[in-house]
């Protein structure tokens, strides 16, 4: 008979190591739902904000909003509060564009993978609501519009 007693230590290393990677990551995914939620949900059209894919001090949230839908890239402010980068459609799914926006490669390949790990869970109709986005409107640094003379900018407003 195996003695599970004998193993109890390393589990409960085990645990208290990865407890707060996962309660910290919890944490993060909801801070930018809130963000998110603050800055764009309203009562006549919900946001929707799913799925949210971390890596380092960088994070992709997809959301969707009525029949429309993009992504939005995320930084980690120093203080820990997150912030939107830019918002994009299928512009950001891939890493040499997350790179384009800063990422270090590494991130960048690992997040374009997680993505499309986490993208592909969801409904079709959802993910093709993530392609609406066209173009790419990058925030300034406290995640507001810029002035806004392009294109992306006006049908970000139903976001």
């Amino acid at each position: 008979m195996l003695n599970l007693n004998r193993f109890m230590p390393a589990a409960a290393l085990i645990v208290a190591l990865l407890a707060p990677v996962a309660v910290h990551a919890a944490d993060d995914t909801q801070a930018i739902r809130h963000v998110m939620m603050k800055t764009w949900d309203k009562p006549e059209s919900r946001l929707q904000v799913e799925p949210v894919v971390l890596r380092g001090a960088h994070a992709v949230a997809g959301w969707t909003q009525g029949e429309r839908g993009g992504r939005a890239l995320m930084a980690r402010n120093g203080d820990g509060s997150w912030r939107v980068v830019l918002c994009a459609g299928d512009g950001i799914r891939h890493a040499p564009a997350l790179q384009d926006a800063g990422l270090s490669a590494a991130d960048a390949q690992a997040l374009a993978q997680d993505l499309a790990v986490a993208e592909a869970k969801l409904p079709a109709a959802q993910r093709a609501k993530f392609a609406t986005f066209d173009g790419i409107v990058r925030m300034d640094a406290h995640g507001q519009h810029p002035p806004a003379d392009d294109a992306a900018h006006g049908q970000h407003k139903t976001h």
